[in-house]
């Protein structure tokens, strides 16, 4: 239609309320979309920095102040000579190289994260279905396990480096997302410690099975409450003779076994249901007591008691080493890092951050997303900060302590799901 027609403009002469058309590729501009009204001199200063001279408009689209003062309004920009325009092309093309390459690395995070989370519902699923059929298929379970198990140290066990990764929060209920984060944790602990493959697999197996008791029990007390009274209690306590002896009725090794009935044993003597000290544990069973009762912590059956991950590490750290054998608590708290994934921090220069994931090998300088109101959040990069020296952490703080805008930014997890992914090396982005 006549109406809707274009026209050029010189960039000088841009100014809000005017409706504008980037005749240029989606991926070479950073607008939602390529034909807009101008709404503040920062897209302005946007549509600017593309280098382009001129861009169309559309007058009966546009505000009539916005296009009677065009005719009074002279460029802001002189005409420039052809050195002047040949360094802006320039400019121009190492712009559009950078936003290709940073368009690459958020395709790529993406993937990355679908396939760890489609990996870790799978493993959540195979665990219900285990469990379904457990009690009257013991034997067909066992075999069930041990394979995703035996998968799971492969790739765990193989060479390079390995990141424990932060997942969403909707990855299915705590009954069977428990057992999954013990098991992929101890996995991670275990190779942090050097155990042999066939150990591995027998923690990973018994990490996977060891709540698998409490389908034995009536389900008011199935899932810990410090409310419960010493009758109930006692009864909660039963799910580890009942998952040692399912253990048996699976045919599992006489390591899962152990390390099932010992999965809340304490080397100080105080756990149960044997009040075993750290001698008589083997090292599978230091390994899964300490991290179930992480995992605990950061996920219990009540969420308003829930502990940061940071405040996990902590709290364990310091009201109950002398519960965990000290070898493996320090192996762990390497392993997770000062800020485990999940925690929520502030930087040295007041930013705030979502720690994502940690390399077990360099657990200082993990990876995290930072609260930036000028970038959306679904384009935000994750930023590794081995690679962003300036960047430090000051301090750990609860999701409550957040502004809003950076709450509903950050998105904090009330449920902490964690799978390992191996540590890819990213190229380095041109300097914006």
């Amino acid at each position: 239609m006549q109406e809707e027609q274009s026209e050029l403009i010189d960039v000088g002469k841009l100014r809000t309320g005017l409706f504008v058309v980037l005749d240029i590729d989606w991926m070479q501009h950073p607008f939602l979309r390529g034909s807009f009204k101008i709404a503040s001199d920062k897209q302005i200063e946007a549509i600017r920095d593309l280098g382009l001279q001129q861009v169309s408009y559309v007058p009966a689209r546009s505000d009539p102040a916005a296009v009677a003062a065009l005719e009074v309004t002279p460029s802001k920009y002189p005409a420039m000579s052809e050195a002047e325009l040949l360094e802006m092309e320039q400019q121009r093309t190492e712009e559009l190289r950078r936003r290709h390459g940073r368009a690459d690395q958020l395709a790529a995070q993406r993937l990355s994260m679908q396939s760890c989370e489609r990996r870790y519902r799978e493993a959540v699923n195979q665990y219900r279905d285990m469990a379904s059929h457990a009690l009257a298929q013991p034997q067909a379970a066992a075999q069930q396990c041990i394979a995703l198990i035996s998968h799971f140290v492969e790739e765990i066990t193989c060479d390079g480096d390995t990141a424990i990764r932060l997942l969403s929060e909707n990855l299915g209920e705590r009954g069977a997302v428990h057992p999954v984060n013990v098991t992929i944790l101890s996995l991670l602990l275990g190779r942090a410690m050097g155990l042999p493959a066939g150990d591995m697999r027998d923690l990973g197996v018994a990490a996977m099975l060891h709540d698998l008791g409490k389908l034995k029990l009536p389900e008011r007390v199935r899932a810990y409450d410090e409310g419960f009274s010493a009758a109930e209690y006692k009864l909660y306590q039963e799910h580890v003779v009942q998952g040692e002896q399912l253990a048996r009725q699976m045919g599992l090794s006489k390591a899962v076994q152990l390390a099932i009935a010992h999965h809340h044993e304490q080397t100080d003597g105080s756990g149960y249901p044997a009040r075993l000290r750290g001698d008589s544990l083997p090292l599978p069973s230091k390994i899964l007591a300490l991290v179930n009762r992480y995992e605990d912590l950061s996920n219990p059956a009540r969420s308003s008691t829930a502990m940061t991950p940071h405040e996990a590490l902590s709290f364990i750290f310091s009201q109950l080493k002398n519960r965990y054998d000290s070898v493996v608590l320090s192996a762990f708290i390497r392993m997770m890092g000062v800020y485990p994934p999940g925690s929520i921090i502030e930087l040295v220069d007041g930013r705030y951050a979502l720690v994502m994931s940690v390399n077990s090998s360099r657990p200082l300088k993990p990876r995290v997303l930072i609260h930036d109101p000028a970038v959306m959040r679904h384009e935000a990069l994750v930023v590794d900060l081995e690679r962003a020296p300036e960047i430090g952490i000051r301090r750990s703080l609860k999701p409550a302590a957040l502004p809003r805008e950076a709450f509903d930014y950050l998105l904090p997890r009330q449920r902490i799901g964690y799978f390992f992914e191996p540590v890819e090396r990213e190229p380095e982005l041109p300097a914006s």
